[in-house]
Protein backbone atom coordinates (compact mmCIF):
# COMPACT_ATOMS: atom_id res chain seq x y z
CA UNK A 1 0.00 0.00 0.00
CA UNK A 2 1.41 3.57 -0.65
CA UNK A 3 2.55 5.46 2.26
CA UNK A 4 -0.10 8.19 2.65
CA UNK A 5 -2.82 9.79 5.32
CA UNK A 6 -3.98 7.19 7.60
CA UNK A 7 -7.89 6.35 8.27
CA UNK A 8 -9.37 10.22 6.82
CA UNK A 9 -12.67 9.85 5.01
CA UNK A 10 -10.74 10.07 1.36
CA UNK A 11 -8.53 6.83 2.65
CA UNK A 12 -8.08 5.27 -1.19
CA UNK A 13 -8.86 7.74 -3.45
CA UNK A 14 -5.75 8.34 -5.50
CA UNK A 15 -5.68 11.79 -6.96
CA UNK A 16 -2.60 13.32 -9.71
CA UNK A 17 -1.74 16.67 -9.08
CA UNK A 18 -1.16 18.51 -12.29
CA UNK A 19 -0.65 21.64 -10.87
CA UNK A 20 1.37 25.05 -10.39
CA UNK A 21 1.40 27.81 -8.28
CA UNK A 22 -1.92 28.26 -5.72
CA UNK A 23 -5.56 26.89 -6.95
CA UNK A 24 -5.15 23.81 -8.43
CA UNK A 25 -2.73 22.83 -5.60
CA UNK A 26 -5.02 24.38 -2.97
CA UNK A 27 -7.24 22.28 -4.11
CA UNK A 28 -5.60 19.13 -3.55
CA UNK A 29 -4.30 19.77 -0.33
CA UNK A 30 -7.49 19.99 1.01
CA UNK A 31 -7.66 16.30 -0.76
CA UNK A 32 -4.65 15.29 0.92
CA UNK A 33 -5.88 16.71 4.32
CA UNK A 34 -8.98 14.43 4.27
CA UNK A 35 -6.44 11.14 3.74
CA UNK A 36 -6.27 11.00 0.05
CA UNK A 37 -3.32 9.90 -1.76
CA UNK A 38 -1.82 12.80 -3.91
CA UNK A 39 0.45 12.41 -5.95
CA UNK A 40 1.99 15.96 -7.11
CA UNK A 41 3.82 15.92 -10.41
CA UNK A 42 6.26 18.54 -11.25
CA UNK A 43 8.70 19.35 -14.16
CA UNK A 44 12.31 17.93 -13.37
CA UNK A 45 13.94 20.76 -14.07
CA UNK A 46 12.77 23.27 -11.37
CA UNK A 47 9.69 21.72 -10.05
CA UNK A 48 6.52 24.03 -9.24
CA UNK A 49 7.05 27.55 -9.31
CA UNK A 50 6.18 28.60 -5.86
CA UNK A 51 10.10 26.63 -5.51
CA UNK A 52 11.45 29.89 -6.61
CA UNK A 53 9.34 32.05 -5.07
CA UNK A 54 10.81 34.73 -2.46
CA UNK A 55 14.47 35.47 -1.62
CA UNK A 56 15.16 31.67 -0.90
CA UNK A 57 16.89 30.08 -3.86
CA UNK A 58 17.10 26.67 -2.19
CA UNK A 59 13.96 24.46 -4.09
CA UNK A 60 13.64 22.77 -1.29
CA UNK A 61 12.79 25.49 1.52
CA UNK A 62 10.38 27.49 -0.19
CA UNK A 63 7.58 28.82 2.32
CA UNK A 64 5.04 28.88 -0.80
CA UNK A 65 5.70 25.31 -1.49
CA UNK A 66 5.74 23.83 1.53
CA UNK A 67 3.02 25.74 2.41
CA UNK A 68 0.60 24.53 -0.68
CA UNK A 69 1.60 20.78 -1.27
CA UNK A 70 1.83 18.96 2.58
CA UNK A 71 0.52 15.37 2.78
CA UNK A 72 1.41 15.03 -0.79
CA UNK A 73 3.51 12.16 -2.74
CA UNK A 74 6.23 13.82 -5.21
CA UNK A 75 6.90 12.33 -8.63
CA UNK A 76 9.05 14.37 -11.21
CA UNK A 77 8.36 13.69 -15.18
CA UNK A 78 8.88 15.44 -18.03
CA UNK A 79 5.38 16.34 -19.56
CA UNK A 80 6.51 17.60 -22.72
CA UNK A 81 8.31 14.29 -23.95
CA UNK A 82 6.64 11.18 -25.60
CA UNK A 83 7.83 9.06 -23.14
CA UNK A 84 6.45 10.99 -19.82
CA UNK A 85 3.06 11.62 -21.57
CA UNK A 86 3.02 7.31 -21.57
CA UNK A 87 3.82 7.52 -18.33
CA UNK A 88 1.56 9.56 -17.03
CA UNK A 89 -1.13 7.99 -18.63
CA UNK A 90 0.19 4.87 -17.18
CA UNK A 91 -0.43 6.68 -13.80
CA UNK A 92 -3.90 7.73 -14.75
CA UNK A 93 -5.51 3.92 -14.74
CA UNK A 94 -5.11 3.57 -11.20
CA UNK A 95 -6.13 7.34 -10.12
CA UNK A 96 -9.51 8.10 -9.22
CA UNK A 97 -8.70 12.38 -9.67
CA UNK A 98 -6.81 14.39 -11.75
CA UNK A 99 -6.34 18.28 -10.83
CA UNK A 100 -4.61 20.64 -12.88
CA UNK A 101 -4.58 24.11 -13.62
CA UNK A 102 -2.73 25.27 -17.14
CA UNK A 103 -4.57 27.63 -19.59
CA UNK A 104 -7.56 25.87 -21.29
CA UNK A 105 -5.51 23.85 -23.96
CA UNK A 106 -2.34 23.16 -22.92
CA UNK A 107 -2.68 19.72 -21.80
CA UNK A 108 -5.04 19.06 -24.88
CA UNK A 109 -1.70 19.50 -27.14
CA UNK A 110 -0.17 17.01 -24.82
CA UNK A 111 -2.89 14.01 -25.27
CA UNK A 112 -3.61 14.40 -21.59
CA UNK A 113 -6.80 16.09 -22.31
CA UNK A 114 -10.12 15.40 -20.62
CA UNK A 115 -11.12 13.79 -23.57
CA UNK A 116 -8.38 11.59 -24.06
CA UNK A 117 -8.06 10.71 -20.36
CA UNK A 118 -12.11 9.97 -20.15
CA UNK A 119 -11.87 7.38 -22.71
CA UNK A 120 -8.85 5.82 -21.27
CA UNK A 121 -10.52 5.79 -17.86
CA UNK A 122 -14.61 6.72 -17.75
CA UNK A 123 -14.22 6.47 -13.48
CA UNK A 124 -11.47 9.50 -13.23
CA UNK A 125 -12.83 12.51 -12.27
CA UNK A 126 -11.01 15.10 -14.25
CA UNK A 127 -10.74 18.57 -11.95
CA UNK A 128 -9.68 21.69 -14.33
CA UNK A 129 -9.16 25.35 -12.70
CA UNK A 130 -8.42 28.07 -14.82
CA UNK A 131 -8.89 31.89 -14.80
CA UNK A 132 -12.03 32.07 -17.40
CA UNK A 133 -12.75 28.44 -17.67
CA UNK A 134 -12.85 26.23 -20.72
CA UNK A 135 -15.28 27.82 -22.35
CA UNK A 136 -16.26 31.82 -23.32
CA UNK A 137 -14.56 34.36 -25.26
CA UNK A 138 -11.59 34.46 -22.15
CA UNK A 139 -11.00 30.93 -22.11
CA UNK A 140 -7.79 31.05 -23.45
CA UNK A 141 -6.80 34.46 -22.00
CA UNK A 142 -4.50 33.60 -18.54
CA UNK A 143 -5.41 34.38 -15.40
CA UNK A 144 -4.05 35.42 -12.13
CA UNK A 145 -5.65 36.01 -8.47
CA UNK A 146 -5.58 40.02 -8.94
CA UNK A 147 -6.66 40.26 -12.44
CA UNK A 148 -9.79 37.94 -11.52
CA UNK A 149 -10.46 40.22 -8.08
CA UNK A 150 -10.60 42.72 -10.70
CA UNK A 151 -12.76 41.39 -12.78
CA UNK A 152 -15.11 39.83 -10.73
CA UNK A 153 -15.97 42.80 -8.86
CA UNK A 154 -14.52 42.48 -5.71
CA UNK A 155 -11.57 45.44 -5.84
CA UNK A 156 -14.73 47.55 -7.01
CA UNK A 157 -16.00 46.85 -3.16
CA UNK A 158 -12.83 46.94 -1.73
CA UNK A 159 -11.46 49.98 0.21
CA UNK A 160 -12.67 53.58 1.14
CA UNK A 161 -14.90 55.38 -0.63
CA UNK A 162 -12.66 57.59 -2.41
CA UNK A 163 -9.43 55.79 -2.82
CA UNK A 164 -7.75 54.04 -5.09
CA UNK A 165 -8.85 50.68 -6.22
CA UNK A 166 -7.56 48.02 -3.94
CA UNK A 167 -7.49 44.36 -3.74
CA UNK A 168 -8.54 42.10 -1.06
CA UNK A 169 -5.47 41.12 1.26
CA UNK A 170 -5.20 37.35 0.36
CA UNK A 171 -5.53 35.94 -2.86
CA UNK A 172 -9.32 35.20 -2.66
CA UNK A 173 -10.23 34.07 -6.20
CA UNK A 174 -7.10 31.24 -6.02
CA UNK A 175 -8.00 30.01 -2.60
CA UNK A 176 -11.99 30.25 -3.59
CA UNK A 177 -11.41 28.28 -7.48
CA UNK A 178 -9.15 25.69 -5.16
CA UNK A 179 -12.06 25.57 -2.64
CA UNK A 180 -14.65 24.97 -5.58
CA UNK A 181 -12.70 22.37 -7.25
CA UNK A 182 -12.70 20.60 -4.30
CA UNK A 183 -16.02 20.70 -3.65
CA UNK A 184 -17.19 19.77 -7.63
CA UNK A 185 -14.55 16.91 -7.20
CA UNK A 186 -16.12 15.36 -4.18
CA UNK A 187 -19.72 15.99 -6.06
CA UNK A 188 -18.18 14.12 -9.30
CA UNK A 189 -17.03 11.38 -7.17
CA UNK A 190 -20.21 10.91 -5.33
CA UNK A 191 -22.03 10.48 -8.66
CA UNK A 192 -19.14 7.92 -10.17
CA UNK A 193 -20.10 6.28 -6.59
CA UNK A 194 -22.97 5.74 -7.59
CA UNK A 195 -22.95 5.04 -11.47
CA UNK A 196 -19.02 4.15 -12.14
CA UNK A 197 -18.93 7.00 -14.21
CA UNK A 198 -16.33 10.02 -13.82
CA UNK A 199 -16.75 13.89 -15.31
CA UNK A 200 -15.00 16.81 -15.69
CA UNK A 201 -14.87 19.59 -13.10
CA UNK A 202 -14.64 23.13 -14.47
CA UNK A 203 -14.18 25.84 -12.50
CA UNK A 204 -11.92 29.35 -12.71
CA UNK A 205 -10.61 31.97 -10.57
CA UNK A 206 -13.45 34.40 -12.32
CA UNK A 207 -16.37 32.63 -11.36
CA UNK A 208 -15.21 31.95 -7.66
CA UNK A 209 -14.18 36.00 -7.51
CA UNK A 210 -18.17 36.56 -8.71
CA UNK A 211 -19.17 33.56 -6.31
CA UNK A 212 -18.69 35.52 -3.12
CA UNK A 213 -20.17 39.30 -4.60
CA UNK A 214 -23.73 37.44 -2.85
CA UNK A 215 -24.90 40.91 -1.55
CA UNK A 216 -23.33 43.22 -4.51
CA UNK A 217 -25.16 41.07 -7.06
CA UNK A 218 -28.37 40.76 -5.23
CA UNK A 219 -28.35 44.43 -4.62
CA UNK A 220 -28.05 45.12 -8.31
CA UNK A 221 -30.59 42.64 -9.55
CA UNK A 222 -33.01 43.73 -7.12
CA UNK A 223 -32.56 47.42 -7.21
CA UNK A 224 -30.17 48.31 -10.01
CA UNK A 225 -28.08 50.12 -7.49
CA UNK A 226 -23.87 49.29 -8.33
CA UNK A 227 -22.17 48.72 -4.95
CA UNK A 228 -18.93 50.53 -4.07
CA UNK A 229 -16.62 50.50 -1.31
CA UNK A 230 -18.03 50.78 2.19
CA UNK A 231 -14.59 50.08 4.26
CA UNK A 232 -15.25 47.61 7.19
CA UNK A 233 -19.07 48.46 7.27
CA UNK A 234 -22.00 46.11 6.23
CA UNK A 235 -24.00 46.91 3.04
CA UNK A 236 -27.68 46.04 5.40
CA UNK A 237 -26.63 46.22 9.03
CA UNK A 238 -25.85 48.64 11.18
CA UNK A 239 -23.74 49.02 13.35
CA UNK A 240 -21.03 46.52 11.74
CA UNK A 241 -17.95 47.38 11.44
CA UNK A 242 -14.76 48.64 13.06
CA UNK A 243 -14.02 51.11 15.60
CA UNK A 244 -10.60 52.76 17.09
CA UNK A 245 -10.18 52.80 21.01
CA UNK A 246 -7.45 53.99 22.66
CA UNK A 247 -5.28 51.61 21.64
CA UNK A 248 -6.34 49.92 19.13
CA UNK A 249 -9.73 48.97 17.06
CA UNK A 250 -12.29 46.44 17.56
CA UNK A 251 -14.58 45.08 15.33
CA UNK A 252 -18.58 45.18 16.39
CA UNK A 253 -21.45 43.54 15.34
CA UNK A 254 -24.06 44.90 17.06
CA UNK A 255 -26.75 45.24 14.34
CA UNK A 256 -30.14 43.48 15.59
CA UNK A 257 -32.04 44.82 18.41
CA UNK A 258 -30.95 42.68 21.25
CA UNK A 259 -27.46 43.52 20.53
CA UNK A 260 -27.84 46.91 20.09
CA UNK A 261 -29.66 47.15 23.38
CA UNK A 262 -27.00 45.09 24.90
CA UNK A 263 -24.03 47.67 23.39
CA UNK A 264 -26.59 50.95 24.15
CA UNK A 265 -25.86 49.38 28.34
CA UNK A 266 -21.85 48.47 27.32
CA UNK A 267 -21.48 52.61 26.83
CA UNK A 268 -23.45 53.60 29.49
CA UNK A 269 -25.57 55.56 26.95
CA UNK A 270 -29.16 54.63 27.20
CA UNK A 271 -30.47 57.88 25.03
CA UNK A 272 -29.60 55.60 22.07
CA UNK A 273 -31.61 53.14 22.47
CA UNK A 274 -34.69 56.13 22.35
CA UNK A 275 -33.06 58.40 19.60
CA UNK A 276 -35.13 58.57 16.62
CA UNK A 277 -32.29 58.67 14.28
CA UNK A 278 -30.88 54.80 15.79
CA UNK A 279 -34.44 53.62 16.85
CA UNK A 280 -34.00 50.47 14.25
CA UNK A 281 -31.26 49.14 11.94
CA UNK A 282 -33.38 50.70 9.16
CA UNK A 283 -32.97 54.13 10.84
CA UNK A 284 -29.29 53.18 11.68
CA UNK A 285 -28.23 52.79 7.98
CA UNK A 286 -30.06 55.69 7.03
CA UNK A 287 -28.04 57.50 9.91
CA UNK A 288 -24.63 55.73 9.43
CA UNK A 289 -22.69 58.36 9.05
CA UNK A 290 -23.67 59.78 12.89
CA UNK A 291 -24.08 56.44 13.99
CA UNK A 292 -19.94 56.30 13.24
CA UNK A 293 -19.54 59.60 14.67
CA UNK A 294 -21.11 58.72 17.97
CA UNK A 295 -19.81 55.36 18.76
CA UNK A 296 -16.35 56.39 17.62
CA UNK A 297 -16.37 59.16 20.24
CA UNK A 298 -17.21 56.45 23.64
CA UNK A 299 -14.58 53.77 21.97
CA UNK A 300 -12.11 56.23 21.99
CA UNK A 301 -12.48 56.69 25.88
CA UNK A 302 -11.26 53.15 26.56
CA UNK A 303 -8.16 50.39 25.63
CA UNK A 304 -9.35 47.91 23.33
CA UNK A 305 -9.18 45.02 25.53
CA UNK A 306 -11.07 46.69 28.37
CA UNK A 307 -14.05 47.49 26.02
CA UNK A 308 -13.70 44.23 24.57
CA UNK A 309 -14.03 42.28 28.10
CA UNK A 310 -16.96 44.52 28.42
CA UNK A 311 -18.61 43.55 25.25
CA UNK A 312 -18.07 40.19 25.73
CA UNK A 313 -19.53 40.28 28.88
CA UNK A 314 -22.31 41.63 28.06
CA UNK A 315 -23.10 39.16 24.87
CA UNK A 316 -22.25 41.56 22.30
CA UNK A 317 -20.62 40.15 19.45
CA UNK A 318 -16.68 41.76 18.85
CA UNK A 319 -13.58 40.84 18.58
CA UNK A 320 -9.74 42.32 18.73
CA UNK A 321 -8.43 43.66 14.92
CA UNK A 322 -5.40 40.99 14.98
CA UNK A 323 -2.12 41.07 13.04
CA UNK A 324 -0.85 37.84 12.18
CA UNK A 325 0.98 36.97 15.09
CA UNK A 326 -1.76 38.01 17.46
CA UNK A 327 -4.03 34.93 15.54
CA UNK A 328 -1.25 32.03 16.44
CA UNK A 329 -1.08 33.33 19.96
CA UNK A 330 -4.59 33.43 20.24
CA UNK A 331 -5.72 30.75 22.66
CA UNK A 332 -8.55 29.45 20.63
CA UNK A 333 -6.93 29.46 17.91
CA UNK A 334 -4.17 26.40 19.67
CA UNK A 335 -7.42 25.19 20.95
CA UNK A 336 -8.96 24.58 17.69
CA UNK A 337 -5.72 22.99 16.23
CA UNK A 338 -5.01 25.75 13.37
CA UNK A 339 -1.40 25.30 14.36
CA UNK A 340 0.69 22.42 13.19
CA UNK A 341 3.54 20.88 12.07
CA UNK A 342 5.17 18.40 10.29
CA UNK A 343 9.23 17.03 10.31
CA UNK A 344 11.15 17.91 6.73
CA UNK A 345 13.89 16.08 6.18
CA UNK A 346 15.73 19.87 4.54
CA UNK A 347 14.70 22.04 6.86
CA UNK A 348 13.25 20.32 9.75
CA UNK A 349 9.81 21.19 11.75
CA UNK A 350 7.86 23.69 9.33
CA UNK A 351 4.55 24.65 11.07
CA UNK A 352 1.48 25.02 8.82
CA UNK A 353 -2.08 25.64 9.30
CA UNK A 354 -4.12 23.05 10.55
CA UNK A 355 -7.39 22.13 8.57
CA UNK A 356 -10.19 24.30 9.10
CA UNK A 357 -12.48 21.61 9.14
CA UNK A 358 -13.27 18.87 11.97
CA UNK A 359 -14.39 15.37 11.30
CA UNK A 360 -15.86 13.58 14.42
CA UNK A 361 -14.89 10.34 13.58
CA UNK A 362 -12.51 10.55 10.52
CA UNK A 363 -11.07 13.68 11.32
CA UNK A 364 -8.48 15.90 8.46
CA UNK A 365 -4.95 14.63 9.48
CA UNK A 366 -1.73 16.55 8.25
CA UNK A 367 0.92 13.69 8.30
CA UNK A 368 3.45 14.02 5.76
CA UNK A 369 5.60 17.78 5.14
CA UNK A 370 5.91 18.67 1.44
CA UNK A 371 7.71 16.82 -0.77
CA UNK A 372 11.18 17.02 -2.11
CA UNK A 373 11.17 18.05 -5.91
CA UNK A 374 11.32 14.04 -7.27
CA UNK A 375 10.94 12.39 -3.93
CA UNK A 376 8.65 9.85 -4.51
CA UNK A 377 8.91 8.78 -8.47
CA UNK A 378 10.66 5.75 -7.76
CA UNK A 379 7.84 4.38 -5.31
CA UNK A 380 5.33 5.95 -7.07
CA UNK A 381 6.31 4.16 -10.49
CA UNK A 382 6.87 1.02 -8.69
CA UNK A 383 3.55 1.17 -7.44
CA UNK A 384 2.05 1.08 -11.10
CA UNK A 385 4.12 -2.09 -12.38
CA UNK A 386 7.20 -0.04 -13.95
CA UNK A 387 10.14 -2.20 -14.44
CA UNK A 388 13.21 -0.50 -11.90
CA UNK A 389 15.23 -1.35 -15.41
CA UNK A 390 13.05 1.16 -17.17
CA UNK A 391 12.53 3.87 -14.45
CA UNK A 392 17.02 4.05 -14.24
CA UNK A 393 16.41 4.45 -18.26
CA UNK A 394 13.68 6.97 -17.59
CA UNK A 395 15.75 8.84 -15.04
CA UNK A 396 19.01 8.50 -17.03
CA UNK A 397 17.32 10.29 -20.36
CA UNK A 398 15.74 12.52 -18.17
CA UNK A 399 12.53 11.99 -18.58
CA UNK A 400 12.23 11.73 -14.62
CA UNK A 401 14.11 12.72 -11.57
CA UNK A 402 15.00 11.56 -8.19
CA UNK A 403 16.22 13.41 -5.29
CA UNK A 404 19.70 12.26 -4.94
CA UNK A 405 18.65 10.46 -1.06
CA UNK A 406 14.69 9.83 -1.88
CA UNK A 407 15.11 6.14 -1.63
CA UNK A 408 16.05 6.52 2.14
CA UNK A 409 13.61 9.94 2.65
CA UNK A 410 10.71 7.67 1.12
CA UNK A 411 7.92 7.88 3.36
CA UNK A 412 9.12 10.68 5.85
CA UNK A 413 6.52 10.64 8.37
CA UNK A 414 6.02 14.16 10.10
CA UNK A 415 3.97 15.22 13.48
CA UNK A 416 0.77 15.06 13.08
CA UNK A 417 -1.64 18.33 13.82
Amino acid sequence: MPNHISSGPLDGVRVLDVTQVMAGAYCSLLLADMGADVVKVERPDRGDDTRGMGTNRDIEASPAFNAMNRNKRGVALDLKSARGVEIMRHLVLSADVLVENFRPGTLDRLGLGYQELHALRPELVYCSISGFGSTGPYAAHGGFDLVAQAMSGLVSVTGHPGTDPVKLGVPVCDLNAGLFGAYGVLSAYIHRLRTGEGQLVDTSLLEAGIAYTVWETAALFSTGEVAGPIGSAHRLSAPYEIFPTADGWIALGAANARNWERLCAVLEAPEFADDDRFADNGSRMANRPQLVDELSRRFRTRRRDDWLERLRAAGVPSGPVNDMAEVYADPHVRARRMVGSTDHPVLGEVRHIGPPVKLSATPARVERPAPLLGQHTREVLLEAAVAPSEIDDLLADGVVRETLDARSRAGVTGVTS
